[in-house]
């Protein structure tokens, strides 16, 4: 699997490439737009709905689908695991005890990767090799209707070999990922879980804790919903992610979780201390530090946390405005995702919040609503 990557399919060869994937949702639904209709690549969906297999065919995510486990896995070259964490081991044990094709990769997606990793080696997977992955990408949208061939592009793509996986299996997912224009990341799995634990499982936490203590507080004064709209709703909006999904990365990951609550309940003794002792200089260099730092984090990068492409605008009270808006920015082929009017009263203009699923289209849109004399502002 060397040389130009346009060489990686299996027409040279007068065989496809089958490619299993197993929860064609919102990543794999994404990673089989990649591949589907490449030269000599095969795109085979599972799910145990029939009803859900129907669909991705008819949505033309796959080449076809199968609700049999067995009748996917046959003979595949690449299988990915798309299923919820709490699932990834189940399936694993199930495709050890299927006759695979030998030396065929199989890998996942889930956001934490120790256990799995963990689970396969203990296995005998018949010849075939697991690599755990992780791409590191997302949207406010789930299911196979939110699946998009650029979701992944210049998103980092994490995979997680062991000493005893054969590099050579390694390059060939390498190439295979290589049709999702992601950046490739190869670390081990408990630094991925430390990692990630980190930058995606514990703000998750911190959100949900937040929200719930102010819902607490709403329950005597219903001022704390009235007022919690606009900066409060924004950065809390992850606490709205699926209850399910979370449950089983937070359980799976827990170990590192407690070490990171811990962690951060340092961190809010540290400001009680400060706050106790009047400290404002220490309170004022917390945020300085912080500054600091997130100054240095790339920005308009794809991440686990959905990035926020928001803008503002000030708008007229005027009959027909909204629509007006809303066809200028269809006639100009800018991809509006949601807008809210926040505020519109008679003595003062209308705020409209608009919201799009990538920087280009809120570039564009700043730009072109500029020029037309409104007012526009973050």
């Amino acid at each position: 699997m060397s040389g130009d990557f346009s060489d990686f399919t299996g027409s040279d060869k007068g065989t496809n490439i089958k490619i299993a994937i197993f929860g064609v949702g919102l990543i794999g639904g994404s990673l089989a737009l990649c591949f589907k209709g490449k030269p000599g690549f095969e795109v085979v969906g599972h799910s145990v709905n029939p009803a859900s297999a129907e669909k991705y065919v008819a949505r033309g995510v796959v080449d076809w689908a199968t609700t049999s486990i067995a009748e996917a896995a046959k003979d595949a070259d690449f299988l990915f695991l798309c299923v919820p964490v709490g699932r990834l081991e189940d399936y694993v044990d199930e495709l050890s005890q299927l006759p695979l094709k030998p030396g065929c990769i199989i890998s996942d997606v889930g956001s934490t990767k120790a256990s799995v990793v963990r689970h396969a080696g203990k296995l005998s997977l018949q010849g075939a090799v697991f690599i755990g992955g992780h791409p590191m990408a997302g949207s406010e949208r789930s299911g196979v209707e939110a699946a998009s061939l650029h979701l992944l592009e210049n998103a980092f793509y994490v995979l997680t070999p062991t000493d005893a996986t054969p590099v050579e299996a390694v390059n060939k997912l390498e190439q295979l990922l290589k049709w999702t224009k992601a950046h490739i990341v190869k670390t081990d799995a408990v630094q991925h879980d430390d990692i990630v634990g980190a930058i995606s499982h514990l703000p998750h936490m911190i959100a949900v804790a937040l929200v719930n203590q102010i819902a607490g507080y709403n329950e005597t004064n219903e001022l704390y919903q009235m007022l919690a709209a606009g900066g409060f709703r924004d950065i809390t909006r992850i606490a709205a992610s699926d209850p399910l999904i979370w449950r089983d990365i937070l359980l799976n990951n827990r170990e590192v979780m407690l070490k990171l609550i811990e962690d951060w309940q340092g961190e809010m003794e540290r400001f009680s201390a400060l706050l106790e002792q009047g400290d404002g200089d220490g309170v004022a260099e917390q945020f300085r530090k912080a500054g600091h730092f997130r100054s240095q984090l790339p920005e308009r990068r794809k991440g686990m946390i959905t990035s926020i492409y928001e803008c503002y605008m000030d708008v007229p009270d005027h009959p027909g405005i909204i629509g007006k808006i809303a066809t200028e920015l269809g006639q100009a082929k800018i991809n509006l995702s949601n807008l809210q009017i926040i505020e519109s009263r008679e003595d003062v203009p209308g705020i409209l919040r608009l919201s799009f699923r990538q920087q280009d289209d809120l570039d564009k849109a700043i730009s072109l609503l500029t020029s037309l004399n409104y007012s526009v502002h973050f």
